[in-house]
């Protein structure tokens, strides 16, 4: 099926979630305006529908080809990139110091979710690039930064995350890769690192590694790591490609999915001859890398958004064609989509992605203002949004990436099982997202842990307290019982929030992953409202698509009537607690 990006819902949900006419009218954005992001979405809608969508099932066919010179993909995606270079579209929300056009992150995700949708593993490219000059650019010195920021922002040099070791996976601390000083201040690089995301290939000119390793003498776990810049070209006196570096790609990972993205096993310091150079202070490096690790979760969230419109469009492009059994009562054969139980997952299919979307959207939005915000209270209140709404967005958006995608092969039947149909390959690329950049029970758990004690609790009281505000606004029709089930639902999530803010750490563990989908259903409810209010207010101002706004508010009824109630069960799990059942069987009582 081909891709068609959804422009006019994403600019509803930018308008409505992620305030983008306010982000934009600020002194950070002056001068920019509705029209230029329409023109900038339709762009790449085009650009991403044309150019990357067709290379998806290729590249999930013919996979990569590794030898010790290096990874090669299939032909076209080299075209592909140098196109996408050139149209400066990794520049978007770039430093315009260092060459980029300085758009907002919220604008930048909406188009990363376009290239996302038409071809996820090729995407991947692109998100660790950027999470490469967020770390640089938060943590650089000036000569790092002017002498790798503007290649990377524009693209024509991409970057990588070099943290996951045999034997130090989610353990971070556990790493032995090491670094040691050399006499011309930089630093030898030795070690190796497994699951590299795009750690190889031959799209761009040069490939900036950022390599986490101990230092000698440095403390133990992750207080004694650092950051490094290696590169696999050693910059020559014009800042250009010089001297190979002393690193290597010495094999690929066989992957359930995204298999047009080269996961690789690298290996530094082999001849003794690696250079590496710090970023930020020493033994700081998880402060440096979680800078690239936070922008990448946004953005892994972002591919279970992706992931999720691209299977719909797919399933109901085949309900509307499929023909099979006849209705309810008697009759000829329909097409399938005229079935109630397959018109109940294409709603649920719809429901759920405008939700997780519409998250995603508002954690950019947060990002954006902590960056541009003046007054240090306003600031500080987005920073903290922004932190608290991360694990949901990377935890809540992927899981139901992978149950959008799965409820889509079950539209497709039997024809969903087939590779042809690529509905398959949804899924199967989808199922990473929930694993990589800190597993979905990570996620959980750094929710539960950190994110809800952060300054006492402001942030969540404050987003609860909005959320309750706001359904408790008088509301006539399909908005009143929006507003009342809402209501109800906020209520019951605040109550498992302070239980779980009371709990011991241990009590919580056990239930940290139920309460963080609690809190996406609840957010992705609380969000869909707010559209569907929007979408009413237009309808009674006689303004906007009917039908486009019309069935915003009926999704968004589906969403509370249908999905929402799931967070009633969730809250007594929560409430109970679960550690004891958890441990009731001895590990010989599960099995062999």
């Amino acid at each position: 099926m081909n891709y068609i990006a959804p422009i006019a819902e994403q600019l509803f949900v930018l308008e409505t979630i992620s305030e983008i006419d306010k982000l934009m009218a600020g002194p950070a954005y002056a001068g920019n305006d509705r029209d230029l992001i329409s023109t900038i979405l339709e762009e790449g809608g085009r650009l991403t529908a044309e150019l990357f969508a067709p290379l998806n099932a290729v590249g999930d066919k013919e996979g990569l080809i590794w030898s010790p010179q290096g990874v090669r993909h299939p032909a076209g995606f080299a075209e592909a990139y140098a196109t996408y270079v050139e149209g400066g579209w990794q520049a978007l929300s770039g430093d315009p110091e260092f060459g980029g056009q300085g758009m907002p992150l919220a604008l930048s995700i909406a188009f990363g979710e376009q290239l996302a949708s038409a071809n996820m593993a090729f995407s991947l490219c692109m998100i660790l690039s950027s999470g490469a000059v967020e770390a640089l650019a938060a943590y650089g010195s000036e000569e790092l930064k002017k002498l790798y920021l503007p290649k990377l922002i524009s693209g024509e040099w991409t970057g990588t995350m070099n943290l996951t070791e045999p034997q130090a996976g989610s353990d971070v601390g556990a790493i032995v890769t090491l670094a040691t000083p050399a006499e011309d201040g930089t630093w030898r690089i030795r070690g190796s690192k497994i699951f590299i995301t795009w750690g190889e290939h031959e799209l761009a000119k040069n490939i900036i590694h950022l390599v986490l390793a101990r230092t000698p003498g440095s403390p133990a776990g992750t207080r004694g790591i650092s950051l490094f810049v290696v590169p696999k070209f050693l910059p020559d006196a014009e800042g250009q490609p010089g001297t190979r570096n002393d690193l290597s790609c010495v094999s690929i990972e066989h992957k359930l999915g995204i298999h047009a993205s080269p996961t690789c096993t690298m290996s530094f310091g082999d001849e003794g001859k690696c250079h590496g150079w710090l970023v930020g202070e020493l033994n700081g490096g998880m402060r440096a890398m979680f800078a690239m690790m936070n922008h990448a979760r946004v953005n892994v969230g972002l591919e279970g958004v992706a992931i999720a419109e691209r299977a719909y469009q797919g399933a109901l492009g085949y309900a509307r064609e499929r023909v099979q059994s006849a209705p309810v009562g008697g009759g000829a054969p329909v097409r399938i989509i005229e079935h109630p139980d397959v018109r109940r997952m294409l709603m649920t299919m719809r429901a759920i992605t405008q939700g997780i979307r519409a998250i995603a959207y508002l954690n950019a939005a947060a990002i954006d203002r902590s960056r541009t915000e003046t007054d240090p209270g306003s600031k500080a209140a987005a920073r903290g949004l922004a932190d608290l709404l991360t694990p949901i967005t990377k935890a809540y958006a992927t899981d139901m990436g992978v149950e959008v995608a799965g409820i889509g092969i079950q539209v497709f039947g039997g024809m969903g099982f087939i590779e042809e149909t690529g509905a398959a390959q949804h899924w199967r690329d989808s199922r990473i997202a929930p694993i990589y950049e800190g597993t979905n029970g990570i996620q959980a758990l750094d929710l539960v842990g950190r994110k809800l004690r952060l300054d006492h609790g402001v942030h969540w009281r404050g987003l609860f307290d909005e959320m309750t505000a706001f359904s408790e606004l008088t509301g006539d029709g399909e908005l009143g019982v929006l507003r009342d089930r809402l209501r109800q639902h906020t209520a019951l999530l605040k109550e498992a929030t302070t239980r779980m803010v009371e709990a011991s750490p241990l009590e919580t563990a056990g239930v940290a992953a139920p309460y963080l989908r609690m809190f996406g259903i609840v957010l992705a409810a609380y969000l869909l409202t707010q559209q569907a209010a929007a979408a009413q207010l237009r309808l009674a101002q006689g303004g906007g698509d009917a039908d486009f706004l019309s069935a915003k508010i009926a999704t968004a009824r589906f969403f509370i009537d249908n999905i929402l109630p799931q967070a009633t069960a969730i809250h007594v799990t929560v409430m109970q607690g679960n550690i004891d059942r958890l441990f009731a069987l001895s590990e010989a009582q599960l099995g062999a």
